[in-house]
């Protein structure tokens, strides 16, 4: 892991933090977050991101409001706490 993909982590806990225990966000948020103007190539890595801490039992990935597994999962994504 590098600077961004540590950097990414944290930005999922803290977004997260800032919301209520049962709210969500969305990969793009954790991108703009950290780049406003260049986002975009923050995607993927968002998403990486958000797969580990998932492994990790930190975050569940969903769509749609189910839980869904984050390597055959299209689209964009929703990131949240266990419930």
């Amino acid at each position: 892991m590098d600077r961004t993909d540590l950097a990414l982590e944290q930005r999922i806990d803290e977004l997260l933090a800032a919301r209520a225990r049962t709210s969500s966000i969305c990969q793009s948020e954790v991108a703009r977050s950290l780049e406003p103007d260049d986002w975009r190539p923050l995607m993927e890595p968002a998403r990486r991101a958000a797969q580990r801490m998932m492994a990790r039992g930190e975050v569940e990935i969903t769509q749609g409001g189910s839980v869904v597994d984050p390597s055959t999962a299209k689209g964009p994504i929703r990131i949240r706490r266990p419930r």
